[in-house]
Formats: structure tokens, sequence, C-alpha cells
């Protein structure tokens, strides 16, 4: 690497050159906030890359920016997708067995829990919940041991189980049938 003063000095003439230039660029491309973090992040891969960033260093920069986008994106549309594959496995049984208002209240309180986990927690419960692999097989799909990765499951139910005990709108169910008896007695 460069001089450690020449660095900082080329390091601050690249941002104060490039930052608006790239901001520009991600602020169309996302909201105001995440553009403020990607354009962040864009430029300490630019200070780790520093050496290698040729003249012009635009086309550089936006290309980086463009690939933090796109595994921010990625990222919520994994998201997005397993709270929608959980919202979809409500089915019309579920709404017979249930009062509509609790249904509702809980399935709520499940989709919050779920939005709010981390992508690593979502990743290790999908392999195994949704995608029906064993621990060990999940283990190898995410590259970590058999040991580590019952860990991570144990540790993302328990994560799950948390959210969803302490989700506000949380009330316990009641079946279909005791409401009935109960309002029978009133």
């Amino acid at each position: 690497m460069e001089d450690s003063e020449d660095s900082r000095r080329r390091f601050t003439e690249l941002y104060d050159e490039n930052y608006r230039r790239v901001l520009g660029y991600v602020i169309t491309r996302t909201d105001p906030h995440m553009a403020e973090d990607i354009v962040s992040e864009t430029f300490v891969v630019a200070w780790r890359r520093l050496d290698h960033i040729r003249e012009p260093a635009l086309p550089w920069l936006i290309g980086v920016a463009r690939n933090l986008l796109l595994k921010q994106r990625e990222s919520g549309f994994r998201k997005r997708a397993l709270v929608d594959r959980v919202a979809a496995m409500t089915t019309n049984d579920d709404l017979v067995a249930w009062d509509v208002a609790d249904h509702v209240v809980e399935r709520d309180s499940a989709l919050a829990a779920i939005a709010g986990m981390s992508e690593n927690d979502l990743e290790v419960l999908s392999l195994v919940m949704w995608h029906g692999l064993a621990p060990r097989d999940a283990a190898k799909v995410v590259g970590c041991s058999s040991a580590a990765f019952f860990v991570r499951l144990h540790r993302a139910r328990r994560r799950l189980a948390k959210a969803i005990e302490n989700a506000p709108a949380s009330r316990p169910r009641r079946h279909a049938a005791s409401r009935v008896a109960d309002k029978a007695t009133r």
C-alpha cells in the first residue's frame, strides 16, 4: 500500500470528487436512508482496495455500489419471500377453527416476529423447516460443521419463540368450540 499520508490524501480526493455522483446513482435505486449506508460501504471498500483503483475511479465505485445494492436487494427479497410463504400457509380451515380477530392478531404477531429476525436465523430455519433438509445436510449448505449448525438452529428457534412470545399483540389461542361454550353460558 502507498505511504499512509499519500493514501489518506488520495482517498480524500477520491471521496470529494466522487461522493455526490455515487450517491446520485444509489439514491435512484433505493430509499435515502439505505442509500447513505450503501455509499458509506462503497467508500469503505474503496479505502480497503485503494491500491487497485485505476483512473477514472467513478466506474469502479459505481460498480461496487451496484454490487452492494444487489446484495441488499437479494437479502430483502429473501426475507419478504419467507414472510409471504408463511402468510400463504393460512388456510380457510384456520379461519373456521379460530375466531377471525384472534387469528389476525396471532398471524400479525407471528409475521412481525419473522420479519424482525436476522437473515442468518431465517436461512437456518427455512433450510430445515421449509426445505426439509436434515440439519447435517443444511450445515453443508451454509458451510459449517454439523455441531455449529445445530447450535445455530437451536438459537434461531429460541429467538423465534421469544419474539413470538414477546409480540405486543400476542394473545393465547382458544379453540372456537370453547368460545362458543363461553357465549352460551352468558
